[in-house]
C-alpha cells in the first residue's frame, strides 16, 4: 500500500495519523488529546478552517447543481426546496467534516507539522 492510499484510508476511518489504529476523535469533531494506541500527542494539532472551506466548496457545488436540476425538471415550490435540501446539507456537512479534518491532520503529521516521521 502506498503512502497516499494509507493517508486516504486513515482519513476515511478517522484514525491516528501515526499508527492508524487509535481513534482520532473523542466526540463528533473534538480531537482526542492523545492517541489511545500509540500515545501520539494530538493536542497541538490545528486543522483550522480548512475542512470547513472544503466542505462548503464540495457540498455547495453538489447541492446547487442538484437543486438547479430539480428546479428545471419539476419546478417545486420554494418550501419544498427548503424541506428537501436542509437535511441533505446538514447530513452532508457532518459526513464530510470528519474525514476531511482527519485528512488534514494526517497531512500535517506526514509533513512533520505535528512532529511527524523523519524524512
Amino acid at each position: 500500500m502506498t503512502q497516499s492510499e494509507t493517508l486516504f484510508a486513515t482519513a476515511l476511518r478517522c484514525r491516528c495519523p501515526r499508527c492508524g489504529k487509535g481513534k482520532l476523535y473523542d466526540g463528533l469533531l473534538s480531537v482526542a488529546p492523545r492517541c489511545h494506541a500509540c500515545g501520539l500527542d494530538l493536542a497541538a494539532q490545528d486543522a483550522g478552517d480548512g475542512p470547513a472551506v472544503f466542505v462548503v466548496l464540495i457540498l455547495g457545488a453538489i447541492v446547487v447543481g442538484l437543486a438547479l436540476l430539480v428546479e428545471v425538471l419539476f419546478a417545486p415550490p420554494l418550501w419544498l426546496h427548503v424541506l428537501l435540501w436542509t437535511p441533505v446539507i446538514l447530513g452532508g456537512a457532518i459526513a464530510l467534516l470528519r474525514p476531511l479534518k482527519a485528512g488534514l491532520i494526517a497531512i500535517q503529521y506526514r509533513h512533520r507539522a505535528l512532529g511527524g516521521p523523519a524524512a
